[in-house]
């Protein structure tokens, strides 16, 4: 009798025969690293440390409470509609295909290239969004252990920045199982930070800085200015971009063992999980920060300050150190989950260089070449950080706006185009189509509601610069694929199969697949009929 394992081996890889590629990843992901990836990424308290100032100003602690709970109920819907496309067609590429197998075919081919290209973009600024935190969190420890007589340049805080880019490009330049046992350590890490700060804080803080249950649960501070409910929905962001990336376990599904079922129930998991704990730690820091709000909005972390108001200055460095640490991981796992949608993207043609980009590693078998692109984009987007503040906000607000176009487009295609969708293990039955509606629905006005300056009183120093950097990108890629003559028009075709490249040793597994399978329609076997 054949042993499980293998079994579930072979079924995968017949499986991404059936959606037209080879298997030239080792599948070392386990279902707890699979999910291990998405919790990561998503780093809760250290996302949530990033963030923070966004909410702060925009309500205080209502809206880091219940801004939190309702936020966390609209991404699990986003998550649950993602979770059902993955499950039944677990590739790289994963967003884009979906796009491309279930939309018209007269519109398939552009729609794949925009949700490809927002997908690409979007994991990559989450790159940059994520290290830039990270490089900022250090110069706040800095701060913190010299008694706040240090003051960290742009410059300084952008040397770091780079030197944390190019160090998670090394890492994930190693082999896949080296990268998936990692992420086991990543998970047991974020948990247990989040404990030690949501029963660690509130017995440190002193009486004179806890707040009653009142004001941590009803106090409404608006500090920039916009109407109470508007911003009340600006301070989704912290949320949104905290529970966010979790595609990145699509991303790895060509190396994961029992992707069907791995995949979809890693994002579901992840996405509640960090709800869950999440909330618990805003409610923690919504007792625990004091009521002067109007400071904390004027420091550049302000859970560093909240640590330190509570700990003292040993107690935060102690702690602030795993802060960093998380962050630093989750900067790595965001690098593997960005390569391997550009490794994709690349793969289909679809990128410049995509012959370079598309390239295994004969000694690790990952794709380094697009490791180091996604990390020298990143340094790229990083320069934005010498044009202000809000230009840095950009980048954060970016990975979440491209993120959520690439997000709704394929989930719309499915109920809106003539398709024979065929679900996977993992399915919503009766309750799809009114979870997708509460998810596309979300993510639209949450697009709209980010191009928005901070304050309504705004010149062009605050002004918000997502819409200029997402449209610019957009428009960049649209316009290259209407080029004449070498435009994508003229030859994208969406998802190509490479079945026909396979290596003579790997050709014989897959025979009796390719045989089945000939011609554009094997790509779309389990989606489109």
């Amino acid at each position: 009798m054949e042993p499980p394992k293998d079994a579930i081996s072979k079924a995968d890889e017949a499986l991404l025969a059936e959606l037209g590629y080879k298997q030239e990843f080792k599948r070392a992901f386990t279902p707890l690293e699979v999910f291990g990836i998405a919790f990561s990424i998503i780093g809760l308290l250290p996302s949530i440390a990033s963030v923070l100032f966004y909410a702060v100003p925009n309500g205080g602690p209502s809206s880091m409470v219940w801004g939190w709970a309702v936020t966390s109920l609209f991404i699990l819907c986003v998550g649950m509609s993602m979770a059902e496309l993955g499950s039944a067609a677990p590739t790289s590429g994963g967003l884009y295909f979906w796009t491309h197998s279930l939309s018209s075919p007269r519109c398939r081919n552009l729609l794949a290239w925009i949700v490809g290209y927002s997908n690409t973009i979007g994991t990559i600024a989450s790159v940059a969004s994520i290290d830039w935190g990270c490089a900022v969190q250090i110069m706040a420890a800095v701060s913190i252990g010299s008694n706040q007589t240090f003051t960290a340049t742009s410059a300084q805080t952008f040397g770091v920045y780079v030197a944390i880019v190019l160090s998670h490009a090394v890492i994930c330049c190693l082999g896949t199982a080296v990268l998936a046992r990692l992420q086991t350590v990543y998970v047991v890490l974020n948990v247990c930070l989040c404990l030690a700060v949501i029963i660690g804080l509130p017995a440190a803080t002193p009486k004179a800085n806890m707040n009653s249950a009142s004001y941590a649960f009803g106090d409404f501070t608006n500090l920039n200015g916009w109407p109470d409910g508007y911003a009340f929905i600006l301070s989704f962001l912290a949320p949104a971009w905290t529970i966010a990336s979790f595609d990145s376990s699509v991303h790895i599904s060509e190396e994961s063992s029992n992707a069907a079922t791995a995949v979809p129930w890693a994002i579901v998991s992840a996405v509640a999980i960090a709800g869950i704990l999440g909330w618990a730690i805003n409610v923690s820091l919504a007792f625990c920060m004091g009521s002067d709000l109007e400071s904390l909005a004027n420091v550049g972390q302000p859970m560093a300050q909240i640590f330190f108001n509570s700990f003292g200055q040993k107690g935060t460095l102690a702690l602030w150190s795993f802060v960093v640490l998380v962050q630093y991981m989750m900067g790595s796992s965001m690098v593997l989950a960005s390569s391997r949608q550009t490794f994709a993207f690349s793969r289909d043609g679809a990128l410049p260089f995509s012959s370079f980009l598309y390239r295994m590693n004969s000694f690790t078998k990952t794709p380094v070449n697009t490791v180091w692109f996604v990390a020298i984009v990143s340094i790229i987007l990083g320069l934005l950080s010498f044009a202000g503040p809000q230009a840095v906000n950009a980048i954060f607000s970016l990975s979440v706006t491209a993120l959520y176009i690439a997000y709704a487009i394929p989930i719309i295609a499915r109920f809106v185009f003539k398709n024979n969708f065929k679900p996977g293990p993992f399915n919503l039955g009766i309750f799809s189509i009114p979870v997708a509606f509460i998810a596309v629905s979300y993510m639209i006005i949450m697009d709209i509601v980010f191009f928005f300056p901070t304050t309504p009183q705004t010149d062009v120093a605050n002004m918000n610069y997502t819409v200029v950097v997402l449209g610019g990108i957009l428009f960049l890629s649209i316009l290259w694929y209407y080029c004449p003559v070498y435009g994508g028009v003229h030859w994208f075709t969406g998802p190509v199969s490479n079945l026909e490249k396979v290596s003579e040793e790997s050709a014989s597994s897959i025979e009796e697949s390719e045989e089945k399978n000939v011609g554009e329609d094997v790509r779309e076997v389990p989606v489109v009929a």
